[in-house]
Parts: C-alpha cells; sequence; structure tokens
C-alpha cells in the first residue's frame, strides 16, 4: 500500500472521530447551557434585556384591537335582533 494513501486513509478516520467527539462536546455544552440557567461564570444570575416597543406599533395593535372587538360586538348585535 502507498505511504500516501495510508495516511489519507488515517486522516479519513481522525476526520471521522473528530466529527464525532464534536457532537459529543456540543451535546455536553448544550447540557451545561440548560443546567446553568440564566447565571453567568461567576454565578450571578442574568438580566433579561427588556423588550421595547415603538408608539407607532403598540397604536397599531390597540386599533387592531379595538376593530376586532367592533366586529365581535356588531356580530352578536345582529345574532340577538334576529
Amino acid at each position: 500500500m502507498n505511504i500516501m494513501a495510508a495516511l489519507k486513509h488515517e486522516e479519513a478516520k481522525f476526520q471521522i472521530q473528530m466529527g464525532k467527539l464534536q457532537q459529543q462536546l456540543d451535546t455536553v455544552r448544550a447540557a451545561m447551557k440548560v443546567l446553568k440557567g440564566g447565571m453567568t461564570s461567576s454565578g450571578k444570575p442574568t438580566r433579561r434585556k427588556k423588550r421595547v416597543m415603538s408608539a407607532a406599533a403598540r397604536a397599531k395593535i390597540s386599533k387592531a384591537t379595538k376593530e376586532r372587538w367592533a366586529k365581535f360586538r356588531a356580530e352578536k348585535g345582529k345574532k340577538g335582533k334576529t
């Protein structure tokens, strides 16, 4: 067997092993992250960023909600009169 071919074969085997080990390492890191939860490396809890909504977005949501309720009340009124 050619030396270069043998080395390439060994390299391929190591690449496969490295892929498996990388998956295991990723799994362990994911488990650590889940167990750690919202803690920093020093053990202090992290603060979640406050969700900020623009005034325009709030107005748009408010308008849509009012329109939905108006439609609901209008349909409810029609059902009661018939």
